[in-house]
């Protein structure tokens, strides 16, 4: 009789031990669901930081550790407590999952954006100043391009017009031999 007992008393005791009687109390000071949105960005987007970001930011005296919850003001049992609290109340949590989730899908759109901007600045950046960089005709003749002297290049060759071949003096004809 004792041997039936006791797999039912522990099933009964299993049941009793996990089941939290309507979950957490709610928190004397619990976090706000915005607040608790804007939590868990900062501290996804801490947590994704390359080690070359995390390095930097250590040199200028932020730790990772206590950073978001200093910004925002709270510990981490006041966290601890809220978090419980809000994934007890799944409804709640998923509201700020949801939230979190289209908001971080916003941001890495508008840096996608930032980014395209920023390359085709550059591009323009190298295509200036290539265009700036000194012309070299056929005779490797540097000259400079812009609207006066292709205004004066454009008068030579007028002047020039008919003329196959230059004379050479004779002065130029024995310099070269």
């Amino acid at each position: 009789m004792i041997k039936r007992f006791i797999p039912y008393l522990s099933f009964v005791l299993l049941v009793v031990a996990c089941n939290n009687f309507g979950g957490p109390k709610k928190p004397n000071n619990l976090i706000s669901k915005k607040m608790m949105v804007n939590i868990l960005i900062d501290a996804r987007l801490m947590g994704s930081a390359t080690h070359a970001y995390k390095q930097k930011m250590q040199e200028r005296g932020i730790e990772f550790d206590s950073y978001v919850f200093e910004k925002y003001g709270i510990d981490s049992l006041q966290f601890a407590l809220s978090n419980s609290y809000y994934a007890y109340h799944i409804k709640d949590y998923e509201e700020i999952y949801n939230t979190i989730s289209d908001s971080l899908e916003k941001l890495k759109t508008v840096l996608n954006e930032r980014k395209l901007e920023e390359e085709e600045k550059q591009k323009k950046r190298v295509e200036d100043s290539i265009n700036a960089l000194k012309v070299k005709d056929s005779l490797d003749i540097s000259i400079k391009k812009d609207t006066l002297t292709e205004d004066l290049l454009k008068k030579k060759i007028k002047e020039e017009e008919g003329v196959l071949i230059n004379p050479v003096s004779h002065k130029n004809r024995r310099s070269r031999k």
